[in-house]
């Protein structure tokens, strides 16, 4: 008989004497011995993962410098870990202790995370909680050299540390490396998530994809008239020759000079005009794919207005950059959440806290006999000149029908129409023309925090915090696509050039590619260690550059979905990204207040000249640091002249 069943006799003899305080006196001190070892229990577990994280911050804090920097790398995941392993076994009280003595290490590179985890207050919400049970699913790979390793294992074993050699063997996998240990710099790529996220990668990237651009684009045919009208000249020259000869003769030598001059300066401007066009036809070797959506028909006002955006088109490279025009909301209260501007600077539009949308006319801004010092009712916006307000004292077209914040924001590729995005779940198409709302898209269940026009118009595709990517047609209400997969929400999405794919970021911070036509994911790339924010896809289709929550700039190779050049390009969130026409340069927009341009060409020299390389070729050069007075960049745009918009609100209190 054990001692259980001894202490349930004597109870049951003390119930049937009736000896009732005595029984209940007995039950309390055996509860209280029970609690005492309970507590002594969980003391003990609480202490061992304790002791062992802390001699193993010590230890790796106090190596060698030339080694600290890869030791240093394996504390935040055992931190995580230790923490989640004592909420899975019930110790909530010795896993905050626990969490809250050595988070401090850890804010600098994972704040985010660090905020998602102390949302844990019981074993349940380690399922519930997307990051926790990611976290737990796979394991972390991460790279050491040969030395960093075998001190590491050394170490463990020396110290007995069973508890940490538990959770190393459990949640980290290590690639070991021959040589010297790895650059500090490289820390960002040198830790990321492995196993089914890695796997399922690896297997999405081995798809076929088609990167290039449409067979008979807009570009393209313009490109082609304008090689038709150069042709036309040059014939046209030569055809007049014999006649400028004749009248030089009979006019005499002054005339004839002054002929002569104008023909030398009409061929100069000629092959000035055809080394433009042949620069600006360097997309173009870009392979040729087919639609799988119908497209709409341009109207032949709009191509000749194209044609003449490409005869003026300014050529960008590393040392001739872009002129910036910056449009500055002001006295908005912080209530600006987001921006967009027209194709040619014309439209401005900012969507509000108070789920108004505005727009601002530029041709209106500043004209004669208006004031100039009007503002709106939420904020104003000044651009290359101060604000005016038209008859009505309003600077702007106020749209309202949205019943929450206004998360984003954009123009048709032509102006003509607007799209605005919110927190009450829709979608709201507004017409420029007539200042009204056209259609209202249900679909979502959740905040929807961008929707995005495709570079044809007509389609446009939006990204929810129901983890969810969909792509609509501006005649249905419904739509057309819903793309799932991401494990968090979907923050923001772009078109491919060729509008056959979309490029979605997220909070699980990985970036996806998704098959317009069949909806399902051709790419996902890996990389960030945080949220994305921001995307851009080159001009000719094939590269796409990223940026998130902590500055980080990466440009990826879509044919392969490797990562080309990854760079920490900015003190904060990375907000806004843009590719100039060619593509040479990228500009990037930050709540660190500035703007910055980088050379995107020698990045991609390396990696066309270098295609066995299985990592980063090459870091891409910043050019120029535009910094503002104390203005967050929301929004960058390149004009089809190469002219750069920038958007944003001055800071409050500034």
């Amino acid at each position: 008989m054990d001692d259980e069943d001894i202490e349930k006799a004597v109870l049951a003899y003390l119930r049937k004497k009736g000896l009732k305080l005595t029984e209940l006196s007995l039950q309390e001190e055996q509860n209280r011995l029970s609690t005492d070892a309970s507590h002594s229990r969980s003391q003990n577990v609480a202490d061992s993962y304790f002791d062992g994280y802390s001699r193993l911050r010590s230890w790796a804090y106090n190596s060698l410098d030339s080694y600290k920097h890869e030791l240093l790398r394996v504390l935040y995941p055992v931190f995580i870990h230790c923490f989640m392993d004592l909420v899975a076994q019930g110790y909530m009280q010795e896993a905050r202790t626990f969490f809250h003595t050595f988070r401090e290490d850890h804010e600098l590179m994972h704040l985010r995370d660090l905020q998602k985890l102390e949302g844990i207050l019981s074993p349940s919400h380690l399922e519930e909680m997307e990051l926790a049970r990611f976290s737990r699913q796979n394991k972390v790979k991460i790279r050491l050299c040969e030395y960093s390793y075998g001190l590491l294992l050394q170490f463990i074993h020396k110290t007995k540390s069973f508890d940490m050699l538990g959770v190393i063997n459990q949640h980290i996998n290590f690639e070991v490396t021959p040589g010297q240990p790895t650059s500090i710099s490289d820390d960002s790529e040198a830790v990321s998530l492995i196993g089914a996220s890695q796997d399922l990668a690896r297997e999405i990237n081995q798809k076929e994809l088609h990167w290039g651009l449409l067979e008979d684009s807009v570009e393209e045919r313009m490109e082609k008239t304008l090689s038709d009208l150069d042709k036309t000249e040059v014939e046209g020259n030569k055809e007049g020759d014999p006649e400028e000869n004749n009248k030089k003769k009979t006019d005499g030598n002054k005339q004839g000079t002054s002929v002569s001059n104008k023909k030398k300066k009409d061929k100069a401007v000629g092959a000035t005009g055809k080394s433009t066009r042949s620069e600006t036809s360097m997309v173009s070797v870009a392979p040729r794919v087919k639609s799988e959506l119908t497209l709409p028909q341009l109207p032949p006002e709009v191509e000749l207005s194209i044609l003449e955006d490409l005869r003026n088109r300014a050529q960008l490279n590393s040392l001739a950059l872009p002129s910036v025009s910056f449009y500055t909301f002001l006295h908005t209260h912080n209530g600006l959440n987001c921006s967009a501007i027209s194709h040619d600077g014309s439209l401005v539009a900012g969507g509000f806290s108070d789920s108004s949308v505005k727009v601002w006319d530029m041709a209106k801004i500043g004209q004669p006999g208006r004031a100039s010092n009007s503002q709106g009712e939420n904020g104003s916006m000044q651009g290359m000149h101060s604000l005016a307000s038209d008859e009505t004292k309003r600077p702007y077209s106020l749209l309202q029908g949205h019943s929450g914040p206004v998360y984003s924001v954009s123009f048709s590729p032509f102006a003509d129409f607007l799209l605005s995005s919110s927190s009450d779940n829709t979608i709201r198409l507004w017409s420029t023309r007539l200042n009204a709302n056209l259609v209202c898209y249900k679909g979502h269940n959740f905040p929807v925090w961008d929707a995005q026009f495709s570079p044809v118009g007509h389609y446009f595709a939006t990204a929810s915090h129901d983890r969810t990517a969909r792509v609509w047609s501006m005649e249905r209400i419904q739509p057309l696509r819903v793309m799932a997969g991401h494990l968090s929400d979907v923050d923001c999405v772009q078109w491919h050039p060729n509008c056959n794919y979309i490029v979605t970021g997220s909070s699980d911070k990985t970036v996806r590619l998704w098959d317009v036509q069949s909806g399902e994911c051709a790419r996902l790339f890996i990389g960030h260690r945080s949220m994305v924010l921001s995307l851009a896809i080159s001009p000719d289709g094939r590269f796409m550059a990223s940026g998130d929550e902590d500055g980080t700039i990466i440009m990826w190779d879509l044919s392969t979905g490797r990562s080309v050049s990854p760079i920490m390009g900015h003190n904060s969130c990375v907000w806004t990204l843009a590719f100039s026409c060619e593509g040479t340069l990228l500009a990037s927009g930050s709540a660190d207040c500035m703007v910055k341009l980088w050379d995107v060409t020698s990045s991609m020299k390396a990696l066309k000249t270098d295609e066995s390389k299985s990592g980063p070729t090459s870091r891409l050069r910043l050019l120029k640091a535009l910094p503002t007075k104390s203005t967050p960049v929301y929004n960058l745009r390149f004009s089809r002249r190469n002219l750069l918009f920038a958007a944003g609100a001055l800071s409050a209190g500034s």
